[in-house]
């Protein structure tokens, strides 16, 4: 099974680069300041225009404002809109309806009641990023390299595609697709060096047992 890849935190132009070069069918830039992996709206420009044709590519943002969001599709040129925020389902509803563009809604897993949840913004959302929910004091959103578990997904019928995320590395990824059914998956904090860094051999790596 071919399973598709999002790169995502991408900084520089050799990660762009790289990122095409694995076989990444997305890659994300962070719009979220307390993140390692933040871009202004001027680099994350730069980077857009070097993305292949055919890599989807994805703003993620974290409870943005308007004003934010304005800047970002009318400067960056993206393809996709993550919001990886507490944003409720009439804000998703919104965005998707201000901008015309496919929003991809992240939602923190840890229990069942969580998948539920998770149903309940497919119902207004494009695509859904199930990601392990943060711990009590976590600055980050997401890119925390926290896992789930992976079998609260077993058996669950999506009406929209789904992704994959959390904690997810070139050694687990294999695992996590076979014990979940993800056809999609996300990384970030699991093909770097160090916060923030991107490793051109852990891009491979990671696509590559993607599909193992």
């Amino acid at each position: 099974m071919s399973v598709l890849c999002k790169l995502c935190g991408l900084k520089t132009p050799d990660d762009v680069e790289a990122a095409s070069l694995a076989g990444a069918a997305y890659v994300g830039f962070v719009f979220f300041q307390k993140s390692p992996r933040n871009l202004d709206i001027q680099t994350a420009q730069r980077l857009a225009l070097n993305v292949p044709v055919g890599i989807i590519k994805v703003a993620l943002v974290v409870n943005a404002s308007d004003t934010l969001l304005d800047d970002i599709i009318s400067t960056v040129g993206v393809d996709m809109l993550q919001l990886h925020g507490s944003e409720t389902l009439t804000r998703v509803s919104e965005v998707r309806r201000r901008y015309g563009l496919p929003v991809m809604k992240a939602v923190g897993i840890a229990n069942a009641s969580d998948v539920q949840i998770a149903h309940s913004y497919a119902e207004v959302a494009d695509q859904l990023l199930l990601d392990a929910k943060p711990f009590a004091g976590m600055e980050l959103p997401g890119g925390n390299g926290l896992s789930f578990d992976w079998g609260l997904l077993q058996g669950q019928n999506w009406s929209i595609p789904w992704m994959l995320a959390g904690g997810l590395t070139p050694e687990n990824v294999a695992a996590a697709v076979k014990l979940s059914g993800a056809k999609q998956v996300d990384v970030s904090s699991g093909i770097e060096m160090s916060p923030g860094q991107k490793d051109p051999e852990l891009m491979t790596k990671f696509i590559q047992n993607a599909s193992a």
